[in-house]
């Protein structure tokens, strides 16, 4: 069959700013990813019946290496270092650090296990495999033409939110989040065009690397949660992960990249270590679990006792949105924070029929 990664930028750029991150910083340290479908029983049909596809996928992404006009757009980051490059350019991914096969239950098991600076890169790529073999054998002409219409509403509605923005109000921004649960490439990809065309005053750009570089829009991403979570297993003390974490980014990245991610142990654990130090260095916060109207206030709240102008912060938010969720969230907040909403699944796979909600962690 036809592969589906085609390119190893086809991923979210928070997956590079993190791997330099650790290549620089903690180079040995292993890693173990567990593939994890959250609502089998919305599956049409047992996600074993891929497995096959799925092996001669990942023997397929594991012989791909980085091209050369790649590399370059990479060179062209400014976060992106020299030597990270350099890295890249040797970079494969090794085909013995992934295993999938079919656990004692009969489910579809894939398990990742290595050194983090291979393990980390597989997730995204296989995520798309996994939703693209699922879904191919599902498709139907229909099943694009209600995408479409879905895609086009989209779209009509943005525009009336455009209309109904005020003068003074800060710019309504939506970026795409939803390389990992894609209906498929070519839908991302159709999808990611539409709105840079449409409503590029809206659309900030897209996580997607490879898209990003086709289309010449902006790369959007900063860090995921296991960034922080793997300053759990490091040689930091355990309370003190966090602020070991946002240090690391702070010296990588010099101000660059200045979106902190707040929810790995709760939003309460994190502003105590989220002081003036750090309040000040970074741009804002991005919020991905738990109620986002209680989270923001709580942000407002200590960004006000610390006597920060949070007029000046940036909210992102990317938590099981679409439009209207994001649009209410604009209005509740527009008048004390600069606000971004980062949309996955509901873009990039909104075809009428259920996607997947999978996992690797």
């Amino acid at each position: 069959m036809s592969p589906i990664i085609h390119s190893l930028l086809d991923t979210d750029l928070y997956k590079f700013t993190m791997l330099q991150v650790v290549l620089h910083k903690f180079p040995q340290t292993h890693s173990v990813y567990h593939f994890r479908c959250r609502n089998l029983e919305d599956t049409v049909y047992p996600l074993v019946d891929i497995l096959d596809d799925l092996n001669e996928q990942l023997d397929h992404l594991c012989n791909l290496k980085y091209k050369e006009d790649e590399l370059q757009y990479l060179r062209k980051l400014r976060f992106i270092k020299s030597d990270f490059v350099d890295y890249l350019e040797l970079f494969q991914l090794k085909r013995r650090f992934i295993h999938a096969s079919i656990d004692e239950e009969g489910r579809l098991d894939i398990r990742i296990e290595g050194p983090m600076v291979q393990a980390m890169m597989f997730e995204i790529f296989v995520l798309a495999i996994v939703n693209e073999l699922y879904f191919s054998r599902i498709k139907t002409d229909e099943v694009w033409a209600e995408g479409e219409r879905r895609l086009q509403a989209k779209l009509e509605l943005i525009q009336q939110y455009e209309k109904a923005q005020q003068p003074n109000d800060p710019p309504f921004l939506v970026s795409d989040f939803g390389t990992r649960r894609r209906y498929s490439f070519e839908w991302q990809k159709h999808v990611v065009a539409a709105f840079h065309n449409t409503v590029p005053n809206v659309f900030r750009g897209t996580s997607n690397v490879l898209l990003a570089k086709e289309l010449n829009i902006t790369p959007i991403g900063t860090m995921a949660h296991e960034f922080l979570q793997a300053f759990q297993a490091l040689d930091v003390r355990l309370r003190d992960f966090q602020k070991a974490a946002l240090e690391t980014w702070v010296q990588e990245y010099r101000g660059d990249l200045g979106i902190a991610l707040t929810d790995v142990v709760g939003m309460d654990a994190f502003l105590r270590d989220f002081d003036l130090y750090f309040a000040k260095l970074f741009d804002g916060l991005r919020h991905d679990s738990g109620d986002p109207y209680e989270w923001g206030d709580k942000a407002y709240a200590h960004y006000r006792k610390l006597k920060i102008d949070t007029k000046t912060k940036m909210l992102t938010f990317s938590d099981g949105l679409n439009l209207p969720k994001a649009w209410e969230l604009h209005q509740y907040f527009k008048d004390r924070f600069q606000v971004s909403f980062g949309i996955g699944t509901n873009l990039t796979n909104d075809m009428g029929q259920t996607p997947l909600n999978i996992v690797l962690k």
